[in-house]
């Protein structure tokens, strides 16, 4: 299927559809959602807990008695049945802000969710970036080839006619069509790249790995990028740094609930009960029933636990440290590696460029191959080089073309700017 006959797949679509069908988004989203759900309310401890119990038993029996004055009494089909309920209410009223410091931790671990969810998405939006422009690329590629297989057809087309009229040898021929097979097979080859470009990338976009599709050659590239800007957005926006920086505030917050074992806990707990006795054995007493309200507060404090709790909150201090440690280092390696894509990303404009000149030579020094090949003023042979010497600086420019808006991309992720950038 011919890429004008397939769905253009546009660079806004593949996003979309990476958002929404990526097997790791979606992973990443329901993790967030699963956050969000521990930082409800109703996993704060800061509701009151309500129970109810209720029972009830039976018993028939028989009985015989024989009194000590020789007399006797005998029931037969005596009943027993009791019921109750009940229903108790308990809450805490202090507990050494320990439940207030929990909450803010499950509420800081819900933006730290949503801190990797991000990290995950620019992954996979680079990922499907990656896999789109090796499309792009490889799909101008075959265009290539077709355009130069076409050259290579009329060669071997003028040879023969030479070869007919006695202008040259069959040895112009048997190179003609050596030339045209190998052009051939390098089209093959591009084909089966493409092709399994295309698989790769239904991969990331989470559908049928078969779909055809076209893509969009064209590349925008983001003007005007400043280094020491993209170093300074890094300490703010670079997701990895962000992660680490709200590992450090839930580290404070985890010290304050370790503190609260310190203190006392107040709570207050109220109940109302039921019970109904209904006996036909009972020879004083048949029936009883009580019913009333009961409430009361209660206070606990653990003086002293074994040390147990200054060791949790010495334990904690210990772990912001090693978490600022790692924010030190995690500032020192971003840095790293925004002015080592900084290199990179230099490099890939300077061959961009560099290419491009080489393309412009190259066209000319065909041209004018090809018009002396026709007038016979040059063999098969070096029109042949010149031809090589084109598509081989057609493809690497088409290379550079693509390595450039990778690199950028590479650099606009490193510095946090990813999710901005122009696509």
């Amino acid at each position: 299927m011919s890429g004008l006959s397939q769905e253009m797949l546009t660079k806004d679509t593949a996003v979309a559809l990476a958002l929404e069908n990526n097997y790791g988004i979606k992973v990443a989203n329901n993790n967030v959602l699963r956050a969000k759900n521990n930082s409800s309310i109703y996993n704060s401890s800061y509701l009151p807990k309500v129970s109810a119990n209720a029972g009830a038993n039976y018993n028939n029996s028989n009985y015989n008695t024989e009194l000590q004055d020789g007399t006797s009494s005998t029931r037969n089909n005596a009943a027993y049945s009791s019921y109750n309920a009940s229903l108790a209410v308990s809450y805490t009223l202090f507990d050494g802000f320990g439940r207030s410091y929990n909450y803010k931790i499950l509420k800081e671990t819900h933006k730290l969710s949503q801190l990797e969810a991000r990290q995950i998405i620019e992954n996979s939006l680079l990922q499907l970036f990656i896999g789109y422009y090796e499309v792009a690329r490889l799909t101008e590629d075959e265009l290539n080839l077709l355009a130069f297989i076409e050259i290579s057809e009329n060669r071997l087309l003028r040879a023969k006619y030479n070869y007919d009229y006695g202008q040259s040898t069959k040895l112009d021929i048997l190179n003609a069509e050596v030339d045209l097979n190998n052009d051939k097979i390098k089209y093959r080859n591009i084909k089966k790249l493409l092709a399994n470009s295309r698989h790769n990338l239904n991969v990331i976009l989470g559908r049928d790995v078969n779909i055809p599709f076209a893509v969009d050659t064209g590349i925008t590239y983001t003007s005007a990028l400043i280094l020491e800007d993209l170093i300074s957005g890094t300490k703010k926006d670079n997701v990895s740094l962000l992660q680490v920086n709200k590992n450090i505030e839930i580290s404070n917050y985890q010290i304050k609930v370790n503190k609260s074992g310190w203190l006392p806990t107040v709570g207050v707990s109220g109940s109302y009960g039921y019970n109904k006795l209904m006996n036909d054995a009972s020879f004083s007493t048949a029936n009883s029933s009580t019913n009333g309200f009961s409430a009361g507060i209660n206070l606990s404090w653990n003086i002293f636990d074994g040390g147990m709790t200054k060791t949790r909150v010495q334990n904690a201090k210990i772990s912001i440290e090693n978490t600022q440690i790692l924010r030190e280092q995690t500032e020192q390696n971003l840095e790293r590696d925004v002015r080592n894509a900084w290199e990179v990303y230099q490099n890939a404009l300077f061959v961009l460029q560099a290419e491009g000149k080489n393309v412009e030579t190259n066209k000319r020094n065909f041209a004018r191959s090809e018009e002396q090949y026709k007038l016979g003023q040059i063999t098969s042979i070096n029109f042949r080089l010149a031809q090589v010497n084109l598509l081989n600086a057609s493809t690497n420019l088409n290379q550079a073309k693509f390595d450039t808006k990778i690199a950028e991309l590479v650099l606009l992720q490193v510095s946090g700017q990813l999710l901005n950038a122009e696509f």
